[in-house]
């Protein structure tokens, strides 16, 4: 057999052994021992001498000294802590009174909260677990299809891997050698809009199809005021920001009200206006932060630059004085339509600002801003250049601990075994680099690799052609793999041809994620579906559950199919943002 033969021959190996069950790391070092040591084996020597084993040294080296992967322990780190220690109960119920006139409102809830939590977490099986414990059962006792229950749950719960901070994103950095901030960047508007589409999915179902998702009764509805909010009501407004307004200037009638823990104070008045005007803040802030980014932030880096700076070789030219110009006209068109659209339902909102509508604003300030908060600082500072992705790692992982230890959840147990399996998961994500470094250098000094480069360019594809190739072959690899495997063995066999196609290695990986959600998705091996059966009733079968998971394999194509048509979606943010 001939030696790229014998390449192949490794990578088809590689599938089988994996699917028999074999841990992938041990099972690519030691296929890359046993074939590497074929490849370099030299009868005049001993075989101690065999450079497999100088190869496999210095693979080793280069994963340790691999910058990329110090923040992989951190951000496993903030999840797990996130997991063990924060309140997700009880974000699902202040999301849900938000969301309880919406048709389906407990599945709508439950991907809301599977995005949002996967986005703090981005750990799938933690994921998937949590809210198949707090969301499968109340569905199903409200009467919810399962295959509507189990769908939403598998799926949104995937999402936490392709939105940042993502650990799948920072392996293929590692991988393909791309900076994890461009990549951060480029996944963050596909990664909503799968999410959007998901949601679409949901309620175009549930309003052709209502008896999927029945309506819940009052009492699962109804808002819990506490009895002084319905007492200030009546002497002061209905609308609670207007009385509270009134009672700041005037609070004589107000601080005669009983509050449960006393009477009503001056603080708390001012508490309460607080968090009735936390929409307008975040508004604000954001609208603010946009403003401040490109109108203040780009003028005053422009102007810092050295006047008369050259690139080194390029011939010596006459440059004038330079000059600062702010955004186009357009930016400030549309700033202005996006203030006026945004403010519409804000002024309609405030105008209605009852009780009930105070205290689900409360309910979702106390579970859903702090870690909101938390998420958006990390990105924050990731985009905006002031830190790098380990540093923001540090400040996730720092900012975890804070908000378990406000919250009172986290005790020395939970603490140890968040660092435990932390260390777990870091050491097989480390012995997976060193495994397939090994692999793929003896794959490709077999010939495998241009054995395969040679076949497709033989087919003379254009690049369309070659994407579809390359994502189909991903997509089908996704039912008998996981997404570290597919990254880790296959992905790097396609980085080589990637320039010949003339395609972003950003765009084409940011397709792979999208494509990889449906390795939790898609059968045999589904590993959201036995998470979920893990902690379902009885009666929910495995069929039920793949069912259910279906139909968003065919969303996760149709995203794929917008992303390609539209590259803007993904490379336009990471273009704006560092060029």
């Amino acid at each position: 057999m001939s030696e790229p033969f014998l390449g192949l021959t490794m990578l088809g190996l590689i599938v089988v052994v994996i699917m028999m069950g074999f841990p992938t790391a041990f099972t690519l070092m030691g296929l890359g021992m046993l074939f590497g040591f074929y490849a370099f084996y030299n009868p005049a020597e001993l075989w101690i001498d065999n450079r497999i084993f100088d190869l496999m040294v210095q693979r080793t080296y280069g994963a340790m000294t691999n910058d990329v992967l110090i923040s992989v322990p951190l951000f496993v780190l903030m999840g797990y802590v996130m997991e063990r220690g924060a309140l997700v109960d009880k974000m699902f119920y202040s999301v849900q009174l938000s969301f309880r006139r919406v048709p389906a409102s407990l599945a709508v809830t439950t991907l809301i909260v599977c995005t949002f939590w996967g986005i703090a977490s981005g750990l799938v099986g933690a994921v998937v677990v949590l809210m198949g414990v707090i969301a499968m059962n109340p569905m199903l006792r409200a009467g919810y299809d399962v295959k509507l229950a189990s769908g939403v749950i598998t799926a949104g719960g995937t999402l936490g891997i392709l939105i940042p901070p993502s650990v799948m994103i920072i392996v293929y950095a590692a991988v393909a050698g791309q900076s994890v901030v461009k990549l951060y960047a480029a996944t963050m508007f596909p990664g909503f809009f799968l999410a959007l589409l998901y949601l679409a999915y949901v309620l175009g179902w549930a309003m052709l199809n209502p008896k999927i998702a029945p309506s819940l009764p009052e009492e699962q509805t109804r808002v819990p005021v506490p009895p002084w909010m319905k007492r200030f009501a009546e002497l002061y407004s209905p609308n609670m920001l207007a009385g509270l307004l009134v009672a700041l200037v005037s609070p004589s009638r107000a601080l005669g009200i009983e509050a449960g823990e006393g009477r009503l104070t001056y603080f708390k008045i001012i508490k309460n206006i607080v968090a009735a005007c936390v929409p307008l803040l975040l508004t604000v802030s954001t609208f603010g932060l946009v403003w401040w980014y490109v109108v203040i932030h780009q003028q005053a880096a422009a102007s810092e630059a050295p006047e008369g700076l050259e690139e080194l070789g390029a011939p010596v030219a006459d440059a004038g004085p330079a000059t600062v110009g702010g955004p186009a006209t357009g930016f400030y068109i549309w700033f202005g339509l996006a203030a006026a659209v945004a403010a519409v339902p804000l002024v309609r909102y405030y105008r209605r600002m009852t009780a009930e509508r105070l205290q689900v604003v409360k309910l979702l300030a106390s579970s859903v801003m702090p870690l909101a908060l938390l998420t958006v600082i990390v990105l924050a500072v990731i985009l905006f250049g002031i830190t790098t992705a380990t540093e923001s790692a540090a400040v996730g992982a720092a900012g975890a601990f804070l908000l378990a230890l406000q919250a009172r959840t986290l005790n020395w147990q939970r603490t140890k075994e968040a660092v435990f399996l932390t260390a777990k998961t870091t050491a097989m994500v480390c012995w997976l680099f060193v495994g397939s470094a090994l692999f793929s250098a003896v794959f490709a000094i077999l010939g495998g690799q241009a054995l395969v480069e040679q076949w497709v360019l033989a087919l003379d594809l254009t690049p369309i052609q070659f994407m579809i190739l390359s994502q189909a072959i991903i997509f089908i690899l996704g039912w008998p793999l996981e997404w570290t495997e597919i990254i880790i063995i296959f992905v790097p066999i396609f980085l080589p041809m990637l320039h010949h196609f003339d395609i972003d290695p950003i765009l084409w990986g940011v397709l792979v994620f999208v494509n990889l959600q449906a390795a939790f998705l898609s059968p045999p091996v589904a590993m959201s579906a036995y998470y979920l059966k893990g902690v379902s009733q009885p009666q929910v079968t495995l069929n039920q559950i793949f069912a259910g998971m279906m139909p968003y394999m065919l969303i996760v194509i149709v995203c794929m199919i917008i992303m390609y048509i539209w590259p803007g979606m993904t490379l336009w943010l990471p273009e704006y943002l560092y060029g």
